[in-house]
């Protein structure tokens, strides 16, 4: 696990590789699956969280919209809010997607079980309703990239965006965890 020293001037130096690191070496890292811990170099404090902020900040700032203007809400609506809330928050509409789903491929089960369909067209059925960009071009609805926009524009994020918060969401939990933890212990 790479740990990353914060110097009083805020110059960031990794203690692994022995050289100075950049934020989006950081985020570089993180991405490819490395658990990254900052620490103040005089106090040892733990500034992994603090660091975190500042990369999702530059990446707000470079990207304009890398997280949906719904989460970033949510965010500071959550204020001193436990982790578990906002996790909560983040993983109703994920669940109520699974349901969804569920629900297309229980009922087309039961039709193809009655005989109501047959089940190569039961499949092809559950298949096109559960994957809606694969499904034949509606031309009276929008596009895929048309919807996309236009949710975003309303600020709404997409599955892939959820799923990353929940699991970057999960990351921290077990990482507020484990120093909650070693400070019990440590007391």
């Amino acid at each position: 696990m790479p740990v990353i020293k914060r110097y009083p001037n805020r110059k960031l130096y990794d203690t692994d590789a022995k050289r100075y690191i950049t934020l989006n070496e950081i985020a570089a890292l993180i991405r490819a699956g490395a658990e990254v811990v900052v620490m103040d170099h005089a106090t040892d404090e733990d500034l992994t969280a603090v660091v975190l902020t500042q990369i999702i900040f530059e990446q707000e700032k470079q990207q304009k919209g890398f997280l949906p203007k719904s989460v970033l809400t949510n965010l500071v609506r959550a204020g001193g809010d436990t982790l578990g809330t906002l996790r909560r928050g983040l993983t109703l509409p994920l669940d109520l997607w699974r349901h969804v789903d569920e629900e297309i491929d229980r009922r087309v089960q039961h039709l193809i079980s009655k005989g109501e369909l047959a089940k190569e067209e039961g499949l092809r059925l559950r298949e096109k309703l559960l994957s809606p960009m694969f499904a034949a071009p509606d031309t009276t609805a929008p596009n895929q990239a048309e919807l996309e926009r236009i949710l975003t524009d309303h600020g709404v994020p997409t599955r892939e965006e959820l799923e990353r918060l929940h699991a970057q969401l999960e990351s921290l939990s077990a990482k507020l965890e484990g120093v909650i933890d070693q400070r019990a212990s440590a007391s």
